[in-house]
This record gives C-alpha cells, sequence and structure tokens, in this order.
C-alpha cells in the first residue's frame, strides 16, 4: 500500500513542478507586459513646461501627462533626448512622446499630436516704470527688444530686418530680463508667458514687470507621438478634456504661474 502511494505520489510531483513553473513565469509574463509610455523631458528641462531637480521631473507637461498615462495603465518612464535627435529617436521607437507644437516640427506629417494641453503665447514684458504700450509692431520703432538666440520672430522680422526695431539676442531666458531690467538702451523682452512668469517668480522679480496684453504668437503645446500610438492619443485627448472641464488642468498650471 505504501509502495502505491509513493508511487502515485512520485506521477504527481512533476505535474505539480509544472503547474508550478506555469503560475511563476505566466506572472512574469503579466509582469512584463506592463505597459511603459517613455516621455521625453530634454536634458535640461524646459521650465514650467518641464522641470528637472534632482533628477525628478515635474512641471506642467510632466503632471499632465503622468496623471492621465496613471489613470490609462502606463508607467511613465523619463528620458532624457537632445533636441536635434527627438525627431528620429521619436520614430526609431526608443521614446513614445515629446512635448511640441505642431508649428516647431519639421514635416509634421510623419507624427501624431493630441489636443493641445497649453497654449505657448509668446509676449512683452515690459518694467512697469516704463510708458511703453504695445498694441502693434509700430509701438516698437526704434526701440530695442531682448530676443532669445536662434529664434524666429514671424511678426517682427521684416522690421527687424529694415532697421525700424533693434534686436539683442541673449542665449539664456533668464538673462533677458536681467538685461531690460538694467540696461538702459533695452525696452522690453520677448518671451513666452508661462516662460516669463515662472523666472520672475523664481527671481523674485514679479513686481518689476508687467506683460503686454497682446500676445505676437500662440501655438498649442501638445504631445507629439507616432502615428501607431493613435489609441493611446484618442485616450489621452478624452482624459486631458476631463481634466479641463473638472478644473484640475487650471490647478496644475496655477501650481506654476
Amino acid at each position: 500500500m505504501k509502495r502505491l502511494w509513493r508511487c502515485r505520489l512520485a506521477l504527481k510531483l512533476p505535474s505539480l513542478a509544472l503547474l508550478i513553473g506555469a503560475v511563476i513565469f505566466g506572472g512574469n509574463a503579466v509582469a512584463s507586459e506592463q505597459k511603459t509610455f517613455r516621455f521625453n523631458v530634454s536634458p535640461s528641462g524646459y521650465p514650467p513646461y518641464l522641470i528637472l531637480e534632482n533628477n525628478q521631473p515635474s512641471g506642467i507637461m510632466w503632471d499632465v501627462v503622468a496623471r492621465i498615462s496613471e489613470r490609462l495603465g502606463y508607467e511613465l518612464v523619463a528620458k532624457r533626448v537632445p533636441r536635434k535627435r527627438v525627431d528620429q529617436m521619436l520614430l526609431d521607437g526608443f521614446i513614445d512622446g515629446t512635448p511640441r507644437a505642431i508649428e516647431w516640427t519639421s514635416a509634421p506629417d510623419r507624427f501624431l499630436f493630441t489636443d493641445s494641453v497649453v497654449a505657448i503665447e509668446e509676449v512683452f514684458f515690459i518694467p512697469k516704470t516704463s510708458e511703453l504700450d504695445y498694441r502693434s509692431p509700430r509701438d516698437l520703432f526704434s526701440k530695442t527688444v531682448v530676443t532669445h538666440l536662434g529664434y524666429n520672430y514671424p511678426l517682427l522680422q521684416s522690421y527687424f530686418e529694415a532697421g525700424n526695431i533693434r534686436r539683442f539676442d541673449v542665449s539664456r531666458d533668464r538673462d533677458m530680463f536681467t538685461f531690460v531690467l538694467h540696461g538702459d538702451r533695452f525696452d522690453a523682452a520677448v518671451a513666452d508667458r508661462l516662460v516669463g512668469q515662472w523666472i520672475l517668480r523664481k527671481e523674485g522679480l514679479q513686481d518689476q514687470f508687467r506683460t503686454s496684453q497682446i500676445s505676437i504668437s500662440q501655438f498649442g503645446f501638445r504631445i507629439m507621438l507616432r502615428k501607431d500610438w493613435q489609441g493611446f492619443g484618442e485616450a489621452f485627448n478624452r482624459e486631458l478634456e476631463k481634466m479641463r472641464e473638472n478644473g484640475e488642468l487650471d490647478a496644475i498650471l496655477a501650481n506654476y504661474r
């Protein structure tokens, strides 16, 4: 009788081992199928849209993408990709998405864009002591505007070329406000409204500047995806609309103004 029981046990042990192995490897397979969204935050960020402090991403775009990714069941992974390599690395599958305006993209038809998360709006930052009131480019004739090195300003370009308006280029956004505030020959700086407000807040200069009511450009800042991420893009847009309607998006924006 004992011999018979031992034989049955011997027969059952391999089956039990196979069952345990299936459970273990099946669990690993489920874990390996964890959905991830690899999101470009650039090497140095783009405050307040993307902020990198102590290797911890934050900022308007990161906060929005983080919340929506979690709700859609994706693990969000930050990737730091230089601007010149972003488009090709997105197409090659190294990353899955990056913040971008359609208007800033070469051959945008190669990509898929979500709805606009926030507006990129270029305005003039003017010292509060100045009497300058910008309504049209003519208000800047014979004046000098501090601009970002390498940036194009289509509305003002013809006036720059004709010498009606002078531009003075600097390489860092923060320096634009320093030149305007402390340089006698500079009349205003042109920058994205939220970027400028963020810098002035960080530098304690909020009371030194006012912004023009009229902007010189406005673009939607979106998430740029590969075209095979259409399902994600559509789900992202639905969640974004919910955040817009329930005030969640406005609350995020308020944190960075």
